[in-house]
């Protein structure tokens, strides 16, 4: 496409405004961020002789909102820098600075003509072809058009961010009647590669399609709580990760939201949708109306569903709401049969269709509620989507489910549970048993490794639109595998490369996983051009498996220990050696051992979603596969003639032993974690595509096997002398333990080389002896068997 965006400009800087501004600015755009002036002085002002026409006055505003949101956790902005890019103003002064900006997007405050208002001022100044859209939920996109210039209406359009637009994938794009259709194909275009969205174009209809829906099942789930007399803490364990949702899951998510914000929405959708055949479930149910009425609206008023107190020993307790009374109770711990049965089933498609079939309240409640949204959804097609794969993206995207209505319906059989439905009065669309009719079972099916969805106009299967260039491993997964055991599989993504993904629980990097690596280099370079390490789990690795290691340790099987550590540095040796490139493309969590194998890739391709670090020190140890031997490497190689050498080792130590995490990709090129070599990509869908592709760039320049490495420069007693007394004085002023100096120096001793007289170079292999016999010492260190016990138990840390 020819167009491009260089500089945007966002009209509004509330809590939408400023976080859409900060994700512009997470992807390299230059960014005008305007609000209103102030109307008045406060007192202070008016001592200081300000006026309304001071530029700081007239900017307080702005300044305001964007100073809370760059505070906000979690973080509006992948790095505190990134800030520069974003300019703020106001709307007197700064308006006509959008005539040098090729997207204007309004998000003020949802009144209509307010709306118009800014839009009237956009047309003074904005240049001709300018895009223009509006982050609207709650009004029409084509009442906007009214008074616009033809070329105004035909590049504008609605464009809906959900909060918080960094980490929510949903792109909603609404056309009006008369946006030129270019347009939209450039905003899915742009959204889905620049802003690393999942774009779905929706109908002008009322709250679009993520919150339509959204909004539906959490009514509905109101109405179940109360048909089954189920606590808030019940409901909320159903409704959580135990199917795919968020753990916030449903009461939890409505004191967050604010209860007045859910209200308005579900009294918005009652008022406007008049046909549906479902209205009255958006009617708020008489405690909700109470609890509005007496500000209890969540955690911005303290108090909602849920409160917080303390008890009378100064413990700090949660408490819920009894529905019934409306009085504050101690939670109780919620136990259903049905969510015992399913404990040890990690496979979430596995676990709902056992969840589906439970006997008792909480098999009832999974009945109820999904009888309700498919119904729904069915009824929603062709009303506000033509194409049932854009409610599922919609919704996946939006709320955060793992599988969207229409693939859940599939899970459970098509058939099967349009019967079910009728038993709890609810019926599926007509559309849906035309579909069974003729013939067809199912919703969607994968084919040549394509996923297909049935088009209800055509009464056929067609592929997605958008998925052509992408790779997903859950498509293809059982017709190209390679190779596989219990932990991991390796699949061919085509063109001669292969993908090892890890499939333990939270990926954990236990003896199956380090056979896999191995397994898969093995492979890799007998039969093709280059690995891909990558997976679809939320997280790409939390690490070791801490529970085997414990278990070691107790039983004081250091032989067992020695070997396991000198196993995990071997295979990072062994990818960082292998014959043929080794891509390694992490998402998410990539903690411990997950960074160990970042490290020691030829090139990583990063999520820009990246919690990435070496975190051993939290459970008492060293990182010892690899991890410390690579950064006193890295640290070697970055010295130059006439720096201060020990400044730069010196960070890498901290970094170790502060068990530093970056909190983004670019973080982490900071922390040093990720060189200039790297790749960091915003679309998560893209990221194992353009992985393969850094493996076949890798492939075609000639890749040459590495070198293993023997010139590494290392300080000796000199920086032994320093770490040793920079520890010794933390802990004498008690910011660290003893168990942290000892800890402190054990690294030292790796990272310095241990007791040499003198700065000189030593071997990988050497640094790597030193990180195993220091990692097995301190497995026998009854205070780190403490700290690993606090973190299998509790997942906290303890400071001993």
């Amino acid at each position: 496409m020819n167009r491009t965006i260089k500089k945007a400009a966002v009209l509004g800087s509330g809590v939408m405004g400023s976080r859409i501004a900060c994700h512009f600015a997470n992807i390299g755009l230059e960014t005008i961020l305007l609000d209103i002036s102030p109307k008045s002085l406060t007192e202070d002002e008016q001592k200081l002789g300000l006026t309304l026409d001071n530029k700081l006055i007239k900017n307080k505003i702005v300044n305001a909102a964007l100073d809370a949101t760059l505070k906000a956790n979690p973080a509006a902005i992948y790095k505190k820098s990134f800030a520069s890019r974003i300019k703020t103003g106001n709307f007197d002064d700064d308006m006509h600075l959008i005539a040098d900006c090729d997207w204007v997007i309004e998000a003020v405050v949802e009144n209509l003509e307010i709306k118009k208002n800014v839009f009237e001022q956009v047309e003074k100044h904005r240049k001709t072809g300018t895009l223009i859209s509006s982050n609207t939920s709650g009004i029409p996109i084509n009442l906007m058009l009214e008074g616009r210039s033809d070329d105004f209406q035909k590049h504008f359009c609605g464009t809906h961010f959900f909060n918080p637009p960094r980490y929510l994938k949903l792109f909603e794009i609404i056309p009006t009647s008369k946006t030129d259709p270019s347009v939209i194909d450039f905003f899915v275009y742009y959204g889905d590669l620049f802003l690393g969205k999942t774009p779905v174009i929706c109908k002008d209809t009322p709250a679009f399609i993520a919150n339509r829906v959204g909004i539906y099942s959490i009514m509905n789930t109101l109405q179940a709580t109360q048909t089954l007399s189920l606590t808030l803490e019940e409901v909320d364990k159903l409704t959580g990760p135990i199917i795919g949702r968020a753990k916030s899951a449903t009461y939890r998510t409505a004191d967050v939201v604010g209860l007045d914000t859910l209200a308005k929405v579900s009294e918005n959708l009652y008022i406007s949708c008049t046909n549906d055949e479902e209205r009255d479930t958006f009617k708020l149910p008489e405690y909700l109306q109470k609890m509005i009425s007496s500000k209890w609206l969540g955690d911005k008023t303290g108090q909602g569903f849920y409160k917080k107190t303390k008890t009378a020993d100064g413990k700090t307790e949660i408490l819920s709401l009894d529905l019934n009374t409306l009085e504050y109770v101690p939670q109780k711990k919620s136990k259903f049969a049905t969510l015992e049965l399913t404990k040890t089933v990690d496979d979430l498609r596995k676990r709902l269709t056992m969840l589906i079939q439970g006997q008792d309240n909480a098999g009832e409640f999974y009945k109820i509620t999904y009888s309700g949204l498919f119904s729904y959804v069915s009824h929603r097609v062709p009303e506000i989507a033509d194409e049932i794969y854009k409610i599922d993206e919609a919704i996946k995207a939006g709320f955060g489910w793992e599988i969207g209505p229409f693939e859940t319906w599939d899970l459970f059989g098509v058939q099967t549970y349009a019967d079910i439905m009728h038993k709890f009065g609810k019926k599926p669309a007509s559309w849906v048993y035309e579909m069974i009719s003729a013939g067809f079972t199912s919703f969607y099916k994968i084919e040549n490794g394509k996923k297909l969805y049935y088009d209800i106009k055509t009464k056929r299967y067609t592929s997605i639109p958008g998925t052509e260039e992408l790779i997903i491993l859950d498509h293809i997964r059982d017709t190209n595998k390679i190779w596989g055991n219990s932990g991991c599989t390796l699949t061919d993504i085509g063109d001669g490369v292969a993908n090892l993904e890890f499939h333990t629980k939270m990926n954990t990097l236990g003896g199956e996983v380090i056979e896999g690596i191995n397994k898969s280099i093995e492979i890799a370079e007998k039969n093709h051009a280059g690995l891909v390490i990558s997976n679809v789990g939320e997280n790409f690795s939390a690490g070791a498996n801490l529970a085997l290691l414990l278990q070691y340790a107790v039983e004081q099987e250091w032989d067992d220990i020695h070997m396991m550590v000198s196993t995990f540095q071997k295979t990072m040796m062994r990818a960082r050696y292998s014959s043929v490139p080794v891509v390694v493309a992490p998402h998410n969590m990539a903690l411990g051992g997950g960074c160990e194998i970042t490290l020691h890739a030829d090139v990583v391709v990063a999520h820009a979603e990246l919690y990435i670090g070496l975190v051993e020190f939290g459970v008492g140890l060293i990182p010892a596969g690899g991890g410390s031997k690579e950064l006193t490497l890295r640290a070697s190689d970055a010295y130059e003639k006439g720096d201060i050498e020990y400044n730069t080792l010196q960070n890498y130590y901290m970094g170790i032993a502060m068990a530093q995490v970056a909190t983004s990709a670019y973080e982490a090129l900071d922390h040093k974690i990720l060189r200039p070599q790297d790749k960091i990509v915003i679309s998560r869908a893209r990221q194992l595509t353009e992985a393969k592709n850094e493996v076949l760039e890798l492939s075609r320049a000639g890749y040459t096997k590495p070198i293993m490495r023997t010139d590494i420069k290392v300080q000796g007693k000199g920086g032994l002398a320093m770490f040793y007394t920079g520890a010794s004085s933390m802990q004498r002023g008690a910011y660290i333990s003893e168990h942290d100096m000892k800890i402190s120096q054990k690294l030292a001793w790796i990272m310095c080389g241990g007791d040499l007289s003198y700065p000189q170079v030593v071997s990988e292999q050497y640094l790597l002896d030193l990180e195993r016999e220091a990692f097995v010492s301190l497995c026998g260190e009854k205070k780190t068997l403490e700290r690993i016990q606090s973190i299998l138990t509790t997942g906290k840390p303890l400071r001993n």
